[in-house]
């Protein structure tokens, strides 16, 4: 499990084992279709070995999948983090709710069966899962062209990527210039409230005078000919600026091992690939 997980980004133990436990026992599922083909095991063994399995899965995905993405959720927020417990409870009695609502609108309905039965379950999960299937399924035609074929990759320079750092370490520059800037105002801002004062030993009356004058939403501290507001709003913006040129240099660093990914002999199987399944996907559509 740590060779699966080692460049994985989600580093919770409960995550990993719930991920693991699901994925062993679905390929379990998987042996026993292919041991009820070659008649491998006895039928009763068998049968026992799949029921097991259904509840196994049903139990991790029904119960303890929703609520530990609740947990992490609520867990997150500050304000709900000692009672995380309960309110993960609550978020996971909500899903129950919409997750048996989910079966009003379908014929899976049985007086044979109890309501946590697995046909119960396992009709809602099967809705669930078909849906996605497709939607996954949809989303990985119209990706996979787009991803791997040279068409739509755009034609990205050393010049243009030079470009565009040089532009991120002129703005980053500047951020540290107008901070710098910004902290040395303060300072003689300081010294001068500090000069104003006749009485030297009470440093407290000093501080309480510069907080109250320097803290947002207070009283406006003398100018000196320096509006601290707008310096803030011009670093903020600055830095948004940065945000998006490092963006935008990380994509152009994507597209350009795209393109030459592309020029290998697997990029161009690939390629021929997306054309494929692009003249696949229109023919299935008018067909």
């Amino acid at each position: 499990m740590r060779q699966l997980f080692k460049d994985y980004e989600v580093r919770q133990y409960v995550v990993q084992v719930i991920f693991s436990v699901t994925f062993a026992f679905s390929c379990t599922m998987f042996e026993l279709i292919i041991f009820e083909i070659l008649g491998v095991l006895n039928s009763s063994s068998r049968y026992f070995h799949w029921k097991m399995n259904l509840c196994v899965i049903l139990l991790i995905l029904v119960f303890m999948v929703p609520f530990y993405i609740g947990y992490f959720i609520v867990s997150n927020i500050r304000l709900l983090h000692k009672q995380r417990l309960l309110f993960s409870c609550l978020l996971w009695l909500t899903f129950m709710y919409f997750f048996w609502k989910l079966g009003d609108p379908f014929p899976i309905l049985s007086p044979k069966h109890g309501i946590l039965s697995i046909e119960q379950l396992i009709s809602r999960v099967g809705v669930i899962g078909v849906t996605l299937m497709a939607l996954l399924s949809g989303f990985g035609a119209v990706n996979c062209p787009y991803t791997y074929m040279s068409y739509f990759l755009r034609n990205v320079t050393d010049t243009d990527i030079l470009a565009l750092e040089r532009r991120l370490l002129q703005t980053m520059d500047m951020i540290i210039s107008k901070k710098k800037s910004r902290v040395g105002v303060i300072g003689v801002t300081l010294m001068a409230l500090l000069s104003g004062f006749g009485a030297v030993n009470c440093p407290y009356t000093y501080m309480s005078y510069f907080l109250r004058y320097s803290s947002p939403g207070t009283a406006t501290a003398p100018n000196y000919g320096y509006d601290h507001k707008q310096k803030e709003k011009e670093v903020d913006a600055l830095e948004e600026l940065s945000r998006q040129l490092f963006l935008e240099t990380a994509d152009l660093y994507a597209t350009k091992e795209r393109i030459e990914y592309s020029k290998t002999f697997k990029g161009k199987y690939f390629n021929f690939l997306g054309y494929f399944f692009s003249i696949y996907c229109v023919w299935k559509i008018f067909m």
